[in-house]
């Protein structure tokens, strides 16, 4: 009895470890038949890689025949020869042009800017006598550059706060003054005669303002223009000045005669303009606040005064606020 038992016992024990060899086998099959694949992919792969980077160029390459490569460059010399040359040239020295006009100094100042220069200039030289000729005016106008450059440059340095140059303004401005001055000053219309006639008026009033010592900034305006300076002109406003500005009296007389030239049918033509000069505005009998820059245009059938030279002194005791001499710049055109 214990014999057959130990048997049966052997025998169990030889069937179960065959089932577990029987199943190792099965995943080691298993497990190196997806290696194999793997390895085949990775293969397959690398060879599709290989010709596409090798083998591509060479499909696309194109080889002409001796024709061909005749033809080819007569072609191109032909193309050279039907280039415009002078064009071309012409083209470059514009560009070279603009490229060095561009590395000089930008003066392209603000418009507020470029009055405050302008009335800073005009009180230097207002404070000349009336006998002072072209060369005393340059040599104030010199003064007044040297001064304002040292300034501006210490501004940049040390960004003073009791300046009348802003920060911003400093670098630009110390660049024009010292090497494009001609420039600038042709940015806000200084313009001083080689040769001044002065004539001497002995019964003029010692404490009495010259009113023909005045210089206006900006291009002086054509004959056409009939610029009369301390002049204000009555009329009809064709543009209302207080939202219509312009940099000079020059440009307030163009904008005149653009507007008659293109005023539709039944509308009115301007033949007047009126310009506010003045870097501390203008005076004029309404609510308004006048600011420097201001461009009235008018029309008049037949234009009429409403102030010249000055304020009469029974109109400055009636009103408060007017100032001795009117400060309008205006002109009546025919259009």
């Amino acid at each position: 009895m214990g014999r057959a038992k130990w048997i049966y016992y052997v025998y169990n024990n030889n069937n179960n470890n065959n089932g577990r060899n029987g199943k190792w086998c099965w995943y080691k099959r298993t497990t190196l038949l997806l290696c194999t694949i793997n390895i085949c992919v990775a293969f397959y792969l690398l060879y599709t890689l290989f010709n596409i980077y090798y083998a591509y160029p060479s499909q696309i390459a194109v080889r002409y025949t001796p024709d061909q490569m005749r033809k080819l460059k007569e072609s191109i010399k032909i193309r050279k020869a039907s280039q415009p040359l002078e064009l071309i040239h012409l083209v470059k020295e514009m560009k070279e042009k603009y490229l060095e006009e561009q590395s000089r100094v930008d003066v392209d100042f603000s418009l507020h800017l470029k009055w405050k220069i302008g009335d800073e200039i005009l009180q230097r030289l207002r404070r000349l006598n009336a006998s002072a000729n072209a060369t005393e005016q340059l040599e104030v106008v010199e003064s007044w550059r040297k001064e304002k450059l040292k300034e501006a440059n210490r501004v940049i340095l040390v960004r003073t706060l009791n300046s009348t140059i802003l920060p911003k303004e400093a670098g630009m401005l110390a660049r024009a003054l010292k090497h494009n001055w001609a420039m600038l000053s042709e940015e806000i219309g200084l313009w001083i005669p080689l040769e001044v006639v002065n004539k001497e008026h002995g019964d003029k009033p010692q404490d009495e303002e010259d009113l023909d010592n005045d210089v206006l900034i900006g291009k002086k305006p054509p004959p056409e223009c009939n610029m009369e300076l301390h002049t204000d002109y009555d009329g009809i406003a064709v543009r209302w000045g207080l939202k219509h500005h312009k940099q000079s009296a020059y440009d307030c007389c163009q904008a005149c005669f653009r507007q008659a030239e293109h005023a539709q049918p039944g509308e009115s033509k301007c033949n007047i303009w009126v310009f506010c000069p003045s870097v501390n505005g203008c005076y004029s009998p309404d609510v308004y606040e006048h600011k420097i820059g201001e461009c009235w245009l008018k029309y008049a059938e037949k234009p009429r005064l409403n102030f010249k030279n000055k304020y009469s002194e029974s109109y400055r005791r009636s009103h408060s606020k007017v100032p001795l001499i009117v400060p309008w710049v205006s002109g009546v055109v025919s259009t």
